[in-house]
């Protein structure tokens, strides 16, 4: 009898740095919205089946935030409320009652997911903290694009000090933001500890190949686990699930930023998008098992906002793949367990240099649209380079800040506006003025720095 592999869910969770800077339409709102949408109904799932969950150091850092989660309670107690009733009041003179009950349950939503933060005492990041077993760079730097050895430590070195003092023990897995490898990062990474990792190997194995479903171990040490975009594109792909005409559509909303119609146009249909997402989760077992067959663990990674926040549906659906792999007899594991079953085999010699961005490379990140992004944030490193063992932990902070690649990507995708722009310029100009030695901001609440209140408090600066 051929043996039967295993899924391996990798649920990735990440936030920019955006407590404090700014609210609607771009900003702190941002993580409430993950919060409510994402974060809390994962802690409901989160503990019934293996799954390897990373918290970036920079979510954590607002997380753990003082005032943050207040602030964000205020925000499903006053402000989501508020704009609902405002919303109703439109629909009902309109006479659509249909969309009123839609809002009503979505207002509903909120007020649930408030009485679960204050059940827990405001502590998301205490009642995630039991399920986290994999950390990332400290403020989600796409690490091939740095300029020098150091600046990898800063981020990679921060990261994994930040995930000890959080959560204690680390088994050396690390998610590389965007999933961006490059060969000559693997002896970095093993330096600082890092043991595994995820890599997108399409181009170099091809679409559903038996390559993807076995660990890889590089000359340098780290274990690369190619994920299988092939299952991946089930859920996240243009024609995936998430695409089906029932599902709520994430795109189209409301004078007061509500989503109350289905991709197809119509109105929103709970009931029967919940439906749908069970039979979905289904089928989505039924084909890793398939994939699985003769053996090996298939990775099937995502964004946890995914789940909740983009895909309205992916949480319920989440909910249902655990419980079909029950049904089922898909056995699920996380990717430390699954080195203990699965001996991995000698990476490629020639691998390239990837990321699960479009076209799996790097140019959401440093194209033409957002060169002068990627420019200005190598400058500054050579400028801390530079200036040597003298540099401020607030010019390191700021330069972690400019690093982040969250800034590229929005800019790329054009979906903040010119917010990315401006929050990169405002960290490049406080970075100078660390650099010149002005110290305005430092320790009295006010200034470039006060922003930055608790970006890194772990900060790590061995290479310097």
């Amino acid at each position: 009898m051929k043996p039967h592999g295993e899924l391996a869910l990798v649920l990735h969770t990440h936030m920019p740095y955006v407590e404090g800077f700014g609210t609607w339409p771009f900003g702190e709102e941002w993580l409430w919205e993950a919060v409510a949408s994402s974060y809390v109904p994962l802690l409901d799932v989160i503990g019934r089946a293996p799954i390897t969950l990373s918290l970036t150091p920079v979510l954590c850092d607002q997380l753990e935030a003082p005032g943050a989660l207040e602030r964000c309670i205020r925000f499903l107690r006053e402000i989501r409320p508020e704009s609902h009733r405002l919303d109703i009041e439109g629909f009902e003179a309109a006479g659509d009652e249909g969309f009123v009950r839609e809002l009503e349950r979505s207002a509903a939503e909120y007020a649930t997911a408030a009485d679960r933060l204050e059940a827990i005492g405001g502590d998301l990041l205490g009642a995630l903290a039991p399920h986290v077993s994999w950390t990332s760079a400290a403020t989600h730097a796409v690490l091939p694009l740095l300029a020098t050895d150091a600046g990898v430590a800063l981020q990679v070195q921060t990261a994994i000090a930040s995930h000890r003092r959080r959560f204690g023990h680390w088994s050396g897995g690390f998610w590389l933001p965007e999933c961006a490898h490059a060969p000559w990062l693997d002896g970095l990474l093993e330096d600082c500890g890092v043991h595994s990792t995820c890599v997108e190997l399409t181009k170099a194995f091809g679409l559903g190949t038996s390559e993807h479903l076995r660990p890889l171990v590089t000359d340098e040490g780290p274990v690369l686990w190619p994920i299988d975009r092939e299952t991946i594109a089930l859920a996240w792909g243009e024609r995936g699930y998430p695409a089906n005409a029932v599902y709520r559509d994430y795109h189209r909303h409301t004078h007061h930023h509500h989503r109350v119609w289905a991709n197809d146009g119509s109105r929103y249909d709970h009931a029967a998008a919940i439906a749908l997402a069970r039979e979905h989760a289904t089928d989505f077992v039924a084909r890793v098992r398939s994939r699985v067959r003769d053996g090996g663990v298939c990775v099937c990674a995502f964004d946890t906002e995914l789940l909740g926040h983009w895909w309205y549906e992916g949480a319920a659906w989440l909910d249902a793949v655990l419980e079909q792999s029950t049904r089922q007899g898909l056995a699920l594991t996380t990717l430390d367990d699954a080195l203990a079953r699965h001996e991995p085999v000698p990476a490629p010699a020639l691998l390239p240099e990837t990321t699960w961005g479009r076209g799996e490379d790097l140019s959401t990140w440093s194209g033409p649209a957002v060169a002068d992004l990627a420019w200005q944030a190598r400058t500054a490193e050579l400028r801390v380079i530079h200036a040597g063992g003298a540099v401020s932990e607030r010019a390191l902070r700021e330069l972690l800040a400019l690093q982040a690649s969250d800034w590229a990507f929005l800019a790329t995708r054009e979906l903040a506006g010119e917010y990315p722009r401006e929050r990169m310029r405002g960290h490049a100009e406080a970075l100078e003025l660390a650099l010149a030695g002005d110290g305005h901001g430092e320790g009295d609440g006010s200034g470039p720095a006060a922003k930055l209140r608790n970006l890194a408090p772990d900060l790590v600066a061995g290479g310097w």
